[in-house]
């Protein structure tokens, strides 16, 4: 078969043209940029349990059992905490959690300890081992409408099953204080969250 150098040009063009469209999608930061989920209110303020928060960006699990609290740790599970992942790429460039972030924390009991330190043991060795879900807790940032409380609003869907479909924001002497006093950067436990502590 004899190439032509009609055919040899069009090939060179479609392969110039296929690199180029590569390097300019991958340069192009708006390609990248993620339509955000904002916090969602009913009308009388309450905020509404965010949507789809398991697909999130997972961010730590920190575990306060009760067996190692005395049998009254104030928050005795697994704190599965996520961030909102269009909020997560804005933080990612600018290391600031932007107006709108969302952070869940999803509360999820340990299994039944068999030892005193309320541990038990699994194929994996000695420890503590998710069990049921617990209800949630969200954070909001709006510097406006929680002013008061350092620009975060704090809401508790339940420290039970099911979640309920709606939270009023908390009192600042509820859950902001802690915050405010202990959280290592703009309200936030990042202390905790190694993909959150640039």
């Amino acid at each position: 078969m004899r190439i032509t150098p009609l055919i040899v040009g069009a090939v060179s063009c479609a392969v110039i043209a296929t690199v180029a469209f590569a390097q300019s999608g991958s340069n192009d930061d708006s390609a990248l940029t993620r339509k955000r989920y904002l916090p969602e209110y009913d009308a009388a303020g309450d905020l509404l349990l965010p949507k789809n928060f398991n697909e999130w960006v997972y961010v730590g699990s920190p575990l306060t059992p009760n067996a190692l609290n005395g049998g009254k740790a104030n928050f005795p599970e697994f704190h599965n905490v996520y961030i909102e992942p269009g909020s997560y790429e804005i933080f990612k460039k600018t290391n600031q959690f932007p107006e709108g972030t969302i952070l869940f924390k999803e509360l999820q009991l340990t299994l039944p300890g068999k030892e005193p330190d309320g541990s038990r043991t699994e194929p994996s060795g000695r420890g503590y081992f998710p069990g049921a879900w617990n209800g949630a807790d969200v954070t909001v940032k709006d510097s406006k409408r929680f002013a008061d409380t350092n620009g975060w609003g704090y809401f508790n869907f339940n420290h039970h099953e099911p979640k309920a479909p709606t939270a009023k924001v908390k009192a600042k002497d509820e859950c902001a204080y802690c915050h405010i006093a202990n959280a290592k950067k703009d309200e936030v436990w990042t202390q905790f969250y190694p993909l959150l502590d640039k």
